[in-house]
């Protein structure tokens, strides 16, 4: 397998989903080289009762379990793929939303024409738009076909509860860029 272009040392994932989500905030996801800047996360761990990993592991969150920096990817609804970066053993981070970037056709193409805003701003519009399903589960984020780039920038980060889940409403571990366009649904 060719390596990707990748700015990220393995062990940045092995720590606490939170912390993980929170320094992945402008770092750059590519997927055969369409994407762009991280700008929502949520970060889940195996004590949350949020969490797919809270009852144990299972046939569909085994990539939970596995090595930290790998993709964990699941559906929804029966419709959308969700995309969550796995790091210690039962936590995980939502990629909920990014700065489409890289690969404005192969998005529109993808997803239809529409504002740009709207490409990769929820997580089932965001694989939708870089084409991830569950071929992607399990897969090492530091190799081809993904790519995570590091960005001397820095961002303002607001964080507050997550969204679209019955339990654990109150844990503040959503973390967006702060005045970014292309979130989710705004914070509250």
């Amino acid at each position: 397998m060719r390596s990707a272009v990748n700015s990220l040392p393995s062990t940045f994932f092995d720590r606490p989903a939170a912390d993980v989500a929170r320094e992945l905030i402008g770092i750059t996801l590519l997927v055969d080289g369409v994407g762009g800047p991280l700008v929502e996360l949520e970060a889940y761990d195996r004590a949350d009762p949020a969490s797919h990993s809270f009852n144990g592991p299972t046939p569909r969150n085994s990539a939970m379990f596995g090595p930290a920096g790998h993709a964990y990817v699941y559906r929804i609804y029966g419709i959308h793929w969700c995309l969550n970066v796995v790091c210690q053993p039962g936590s995980a981070v939502l990629v909920r939303a990014l700065e489409p970037l890289h690969g404005l056709d192969k998005m529109h193409e993808r997803r239809g024409a529409m504002v740009e805003r709207q490409l990769c701003s929820g997580p089932g519009k965001l694989c939708q738009a870089l084409n991830v399903t569950i071929a992607h589960n399990g897969l090492p984020l530091d190799a081809l076909p993904f790519a995570l780039l590091a960005t001397s920038e820095t961002h303002a980060i607001a964080s507050g509860p997550r969204i679209g889940i019955t339990k654990g409403v109150e844990t503040p571990w959503r973390f967006v860029r702060r005045g970014s366009p292309f979130l989710s649904k705004p914070m509250r």
